[in-house]
């Protein structure tokens, strides 16, 4: 009875539903019927549709035409749109790539087009790298750089006035690359992207080499100077040049652009080369400097040649050897030193002197001889030294030993302008006279009033040819005074007892100085003479701005140089320049400061 209840209800359910749906059909299909009297195209909008999205005979025919690859109809096509020109169809036939191309610009003048492995067929691109924007109307702008304060330091001369935008432009970047140059890691990676580059070029047979030794890479290193030095034409040596004299009491000298780079220590040695204009320079910091002496050079004054890092081995010393500059020898408070040869490049380590191990525990106290021979080290036993070991240049062997009878051992020493010979400084006053050639001892003098020895530096032509033909000896104290002696007064000129001609000279004991300077008052460090002999250069590191020149032979002291303001520091070396005109100074914050002499 239950189940006939359920079954009427779902009857007239089913029922009233059914009456809904007809009724819903029929309000469905007369919106219809309105929307369709509604939206009824006229002609025009037909035609409009038609010429934009197409006939749909047409989108049927080439729905699936390029997917089923018949491209083979592309001449069916091409007669088909010749027919239709004339046509309501207008392109919607034409296939899209026929629509559509790229224009690519002609290249400029000088500029060669080269298609790009892997990109599509047909395509071409500039075989070097171009800016990535250029304006063309840059060059029809004209910008006056006089008339703005801050644009005349982009001048090259003082008459120059406007300039092109392309120039302005040009001009802008260098000052900016003056100002914030690359930083140390950006400029070694450029380095070694070219050396990939180098390589890439090569020929297969080099570029198949598994690796490099340490020389080879210090040979790398050493290229850019090497075709420096081949091109002489790079340097503006005026050999004709006029020997000047210099006036006692006043200078001309005038400050000229430093050197652009700034040692990561103090500076510990200078070194010009003796025919061209460049500096050598060293540090703590394990880098040699080389810099083309060159202040107007644009657009960075005295830039830098090359950089030389040897890792763990902080420089004390570094010189150029003999007349010809060929050869680079540097050394820190190592048992082993280093020769650089310029014109190969290659990087010779010497380890060890042979039968000397024990005294030469250290190589930094180094000096070459001027006629590039031999090499001279102070040796470093435990008493403090006294001992000098005398090495030849092209071997690196050992070939002598000097002794000097001194407390405390050898505070310094200098070769003569031959040598021949070196002349030795104790650390309590006295002095050696000792010839290579005889391997022995020509005489003993005392520095007069010395408490205690610090440098000493030999300089000027014309002295006695027994010791080394040098005009002048220079020797500094601990108490900062420097006594000046004129090396003819050392030898006695009187008759020799034998007449053999293989005589030793005598050499006074106890000579009178030329002149005592006493401007300073802390222990003298640094000692130079020019290289004509008319100027003396000596300081102490010990006191800021403690420098001074004196004028030879009349041995006084410039009284209008250095002046208050003249930015010295703490002297560290000083050296003067091949012609006796440029003077460089080297202080405890790495900075290296040029003045040139005028007269």
């Amino acid at each position: 009875m239950s189940t006939g209840r359920q079954d009427d209800i779902s009857d007239d359910s089913f029922t009233g539903f059914e009456d809904d749906v007809e009724s819903s059909d029929a309000e469905v299909t007369e919106a219809n019927h309105s929307a369709t009297a509604i939206l009824e195209k006229d002609e025009e909008e037909a035609e409009l549709e038609r010429l934009v999205l197409g006939s749909r005979a047409a989108f049927r025919e080439h729905l699936f035409k390029d997917d089923f690859g018949l491209d083979a109809e592309a001449g069916e096509e091409e007669e088909d749109l010749a027919a239709g020109e004339g046509q309501d169809g207008g392109l919607e036939d034409v296939a899209d790539s026929s629509l559509f191309f790229i224009d690519t610009p002609a290249p400029p003048p000088g500029k060669e087009l080269a298609p790009v492995k892997g990109g599509a067929s047909g395509e071409l691109v500039e075989a070097h790298d171009v800016p990535a924007w250029e304006d063309s109307d840059d060059e029809r702008l004209t910008i006056s750089l006089a008339s703005v304060s801050r644009l005349r330091k982009l001048r090259i001369s003082e008459a120059e006035d406007t300039v092109s935008g392309t120039e302005y432009a040009r001009r802008l970047r260098q000052q900016y690359q003056r100002l914030y140059p690359h930083p140390s890691w950006a400029q070694e990676a450029m380095n070694r992207l070219s050396k990939r580059r180098r390589r890439s070029s090569a020929s297969s047979s080099a570029s198949s080499r598994s690796g490099a030794s340490d020389e080879e890479d210090d040979e790398t290193s050493a290229l850019p100077l090497e075709r420096f030095l081949r091109d002489a034409s790079s340097f503006a040596v005026d050999g004709s040049r006029k020997k000047r004299k210099l006036r006692p009491e006043t200078l001309g000298i005038q400050r000229t652009r430093d050197i652009p780079d700034t040692l990561k220590g103090p500076v510990n040695s200078l070194s010009f080369h003796p025919h061209y204009p460049i500096l050598l320079s060293s540090s703590t910091s394990s880098i040699l400097h080389i810099h083309h002496i060159a202040p107007t050079a644009h657009p960075t004054p005295n830039p830098s040649l090359t950089s030389v890092q040897l890792k763990g081995t902080p420089i004390r010393r570094s010189e150029f050897v003999g007349p010809d500059g060929n050869e680079i020898i540097f050394a820190g408070r190592r048992k082993f030193f280093h020769s650089w040869h310029l014109p190969s490049g290659v990087v010779q380590k010497v380890t060890q002197i042979q039968g000397h191990r024990l005294e030469q525990k250290t190589t930094e106290r180094f000096r070459t001889s001027p006629c590039g021979r031999y090499l001279a080290l102070i040796a470093s036993d435990r008493k403090g030294g006294g001992m000098l070991n005398v090495l030849a240049v092209a071997t690196k062997q050992w070939i002598a030993q000097a002794r000097i009878d001194s407390r405390g051992g050898i505070a310094d020493f200098a070769w003569w302008r031959t040598g021949d010979g070196v002349t030795i400084l104790g650390r309590d006053g006295a002095v050696l006279e000792w010839s290579v050639v005889s391997r022995r001892a020509v005489g003993t003098w005392r520095d007069s009033g010395s408490i205690g020895g610090t440098v000493i530096a030999l300089g000027g032509r014309g002295g006695p040819a027994e010791i080394g033909s040098d005009r002048w000896v220079a020797v500094g104290s601990t108490s900062g005074i420097l006594n000046i002696y004129d090396r003819s007064v050392l030898v006695d000129r009187a008759p020799p007892k034998s007449s053999s001609a293989d005589v030793t000279p005598a050499i006074r004991p106890l000579p009178e100085p030329n002149r005592v300077f006493e401007q300073l008052t802390t222990p003298v460090t640094v000692v130079a003479f020019s290289p004509d002999g008319q100027l003396l250069a000596f300081g102490s590191e010990m006191k800021k701005d403690a420098l001074r020149l004196a004028h030879l032979p009349t041995c006084t002291v410039y009284r209008n140089w250095p002046t208050e303001k003249t930015p010295l520091g703490r002297v560290t070396a000083v050296s003067f320049g091949r012609q006796s005109d440029l003077l460089a100074v080297g202080n405890d914050k790495g900075k290296i400061r040029l003045w040139e002499i005028l007269g």
